[in-house]
């Protein structure tokens, strides 16, 4: 985030990229936690980082909930509206852009992904992971718990001095996980302790994920990756369907594309290069191949046009 609050960009960025910001809390903050509000956030921070916006990405967990007025926020260069009842998590590695606040209201929970205990965190890995959706819809049963909750963690976190440090940090955590274990029964997000009928599947597109990850710039055909998992096209696209309802080879297109806008836009790459980087033979296919996906060509991306095509990728 900001240099007066967390630390600056990481030199593995490079010139060029996307800045990562770590972690650094105000002096005096304890064991990777910060809570605070959307509107006291703004306030203390009046020009950065929205004056003017850029992207920038962290290594740590953003989950902002919004109680009044609606927040407007970029997560890998699609603009989400979070509305009353809603929570926006950014979860790291994330591009990210922020918009004036306006009306917008409501606890904002920064964490580092090793507060979360190990067995809790293994039960929260489907909300963790970097593909869940940045726009969480709670069940309208959980809505008022969920922010309770979310204003009880404020509280304690500003309750830092009234009890021992260990009893303090303990009561925010395990406020977090409470509240991160019931965000985990949104809409969306697949089911804790999945029965073992499904882990097999699971597993798979897992593996299948680690993969497009290491490979989506030179392999783009379902069968690459059925051959390197080891398994058919058909038992690849069954678990790929079961967890994202999409076929393998959109999801491929999906990881190219995020690729694609965060290279226009965060690295300022033009058509030409970004086309060679992920493997297409002629720039002019790939100009279709974005066309196609975002109503836009890339120049026109890359200059700033907003687009409201949902993000295949991310939900």
């Amino acid at each position: 985030m900001v240099a007066k609050r967390h630390s600056g960009p990481s030199r593995r960025a490079g010139p060029a990229a996307v800045p990562l910001y770590g972690f650094q809390p105000p002096v005096g903050t304890p064991y990777g936690l910060e809570v605070n509000t959307v509107e006291d956030f703004f306030a203390q921070h009046d020009d950065w980082p929205w004056n003017p916006p850029r992207p920038g990405r962290a290594t740590f967990h953003y989950l902002i909930a919004i109680t009044d007025g609606e927040l407007r926020h970029d997560v890998d260069y699609i603009t989400r509206t979070v509305a009353p009842g809603q929570w926006l998590w950014v979860r790291p590695g994330h591009a990210q852009r922020w918009h004036p606040p306006g009306a917008a209201r409501g606890p904002f929970i920064l964490f580092e992904p090793d507060v979360l205990r190990p067995d809790v965190a293994g039960l929260l890995a489907p909300l963790t992971a970097h593909e869940a959706p940045p726009v969480l819809n709670p069940h309208a049963d959980d809505t008022a718990w969920l922010q309770q909750t979310a204003f009880q963690l404020l509280d304690e976190h500003r309750a830092l001095g009234r009890r021992p440090l260990d009893i303090h940090h303990a009561l925010r955590r395990s406020l977090l996980e409470s509240l991160l274990l019931r965000l985990a029964n949104s809409p969306g997000i697949a089911p804790l302790g999945t029965a073992t009928a499904g882990t097999g599947r699971a597993d798979r597109y897992r593996r299948f994920l680690d993969a497009l990850e290491l490979h989506f710039r030179e392999l783009h055909q379902a069968a690459d990756y059925a051959d390197l998992l080891g398994c058919s096209v058909r038992t690849l696209s069954r678990a790929a369907q079961d967890a994202t309802g999409k076929g393998v080879r959109a999801l491929i297109d999906d990881r190219r594309l995020l690729e694609a806008r965060r290279l226009l836009v965060g690295a300022r790459w033009d058509a030409r290069a970004v086309a060679v980087h992920l493997g297409f033979t002629d720039p002019a296919n790939f100009g279709r191949f974005f066309r196609d996906r975002t109503g836009l060509t890339p120049a026109a991306f890359a200059a700033g046009e907003a687009t409201t095509v949902p993000s295949p990728l991310l939900g």
